[in-house]
């Protein structure tokens, strides 16, 4: 028996030889993305902190100066705009600033987010980077800002100027400097104050603890977020095992779209006979039907931690329709893992499934069930494929040394976002 590769799979010869394909299990675990703009004064430490944060928290650093310069060297159509405005004696344009910002942005998709030094510096740039974040589909979670004492800043850069010879380290320049820095940073700061993810932390203390008060208030933000795990793959494949296991360690809330459609079948519902129907054709559940049992779900679902999915999308128009419920409810994807299990396997499991199921009652049922399923299934990977790494996961074995492997990774994408 032979099915249609999945584009991103790839085999041994001595697999296609057994197998052909393997069929295999996506799982999808949320943790959304980590903005952050980080402020303070010349002299506060932004330099060391954002080195900090960049290592721990895996985030991409944007500095406006640094990627002008970039653009600049490179002699880009932005980078020419930029010198020809400087040239004229002019400032460099919002217009050219924010493009920049956009494309570093969107030429790093795998990033767990961005750290932001030196934008937003005005109150226009502030709501500029709002407009950004919406058309990106993010937020910036948190503005961290340093704050220390004008005579402790002048002090600090004067001794810094004493060792690297900065010309601009002298006390009329760094006063000046500081005045610029308060009267276009205050409208900012009240801008984040006002939307409450303006944050003060002290930067007189030594360096160890600013980098401890910046960790809290980051730490904080995380856990405040839904984790999510969406599992979806071929029937057979072990998704309900799983999904409930993984509920349990992590303690998330597990919904099976599956499971719902059985108690909707059992109790005789208008939905019911739908999905029997379909169940007996070999077909998938119609999405209106999945899409109002699983919103129901999440509507009712309160003070959860986050969510395990089994069973949804199994079509590419069910992942936008996963997408947007997702974002009502200020989450999204950030993971993807996938279980490997041979077609093989999956007719045997199949089969003995279906001795005691409602469905499965046909090796011709059965084959239509996976056949199907890769057929709507594949543009789904392949869609998830273009912005997320897909760990593969060997799914043989006996379930507790499965549920070893899957579980370790769902730990290390989680401690990798955090």
């Amino acid at each position: 028996m032979y099915f249609t590769a999945h584009p991103e799979i790839r085999l041994s010869a001595n697999q296609e030889k057994q197998y052909n394909n393997p069929y295999s299990v996506l799982l999808i675990i949320d943790i959304s993305m980590l903005n952050i703009a980080l402020f303070g004064p010349p002299g506060a430490g932004k330099g060391t902190q954002s080195e900090f944060l960049i290592n721990k928290y895996k985030l991409f650093y944007i500095s406006t100066g640094d990627l002008l310069r970039k653009e600049i060297a490179n002699k880009t159509k932005l980078g020419q705009e930029a010198v020809s405005l400087m040239s004229a004696g002019q400032l460099v344009s919002d217009e050219i600033i924010v493009q920049i910002i956009e494309n570093t942005i969107t030429q790093n998709p795998q990033a767990n987010g961005f750290l932001f030094d030196g934008f937003p510096r005005t109150y226009v740039q502030a709501y500029i980077l709002q407009g950004l974040m919406i058309k990106l589909h993010t937020s910036l979670n948190l503005l961290i800002s340093i704050h220390v004492p004008e005579e402790l800043s002048v002090q600090r850069l004067l001794k810094r100027g004493e060792s690297s010879g900065r010309l601009d380290d002298n006390d009329t320049v760094i006063r000046k400097r500081l005045v610029e820095y308060h009267e276009k940073t205050l409208p900012v700061l009240d801008f984040y104050r006002n939307q409450g993810i303006f944050h003060e932390v002290d930067g007189t203390k030594e360096v160890a603890n600013v980098t401890s008060q910046i960790s809290q208030l980051i730490d904080d933000e995380l856990s405040k977020r839904l984790y999510n795990i969406l599992l979806f793959g071929y029937p057979g494949s072990g998704r309900g095992q799983h999904g409930r296991a993984l509920a349990q360690r992590f303690g998330l809330e597990y919904i099976t779209t599956g499971k719902i459609l059985e108690t909707e079948i059992m109790r005789g519902s208008k939905i019911g006979k739908r999905v029997q129907a379909a169940y007996e054709q070999g077909q998938l559940v119609p999405d209106e039907v999945v899409v109002q049992i699983i919103e129901e779900k999440l509507e009712n679902s309160k003070d959860v931690k986050g969510f395990i999915f089994k069973g949804f999308p199994r079509t590419l128009v069910q992942s936008y329709i996963l997408d947007g419920l997702l974002q009502k409810h200020d989450t999204n994807i950030s993971q993807i893992l996938e279980l490997e299990v041979p077609p093989l396997d999956l007719i045997i499991r199949l089969d003995e499934r279906g001795k005691s199921g409602p469905y499965d009652n046909s090796t011709a049922n059965i084959v239509k069930r996976l056949k199907e399923h890769e057929l709507k299934t594949s543009p789904v990977i392949e869609k998830y494929r273009q912005n997320f790494d897909i760990v593969k996961i060997n799914g043989l074995g006996p379930f507790e040394e499965v549920f070893e492997r899957v579980a370790a990774e769902v730990e290390m994408g989680i401690k990798n976002k955090r």
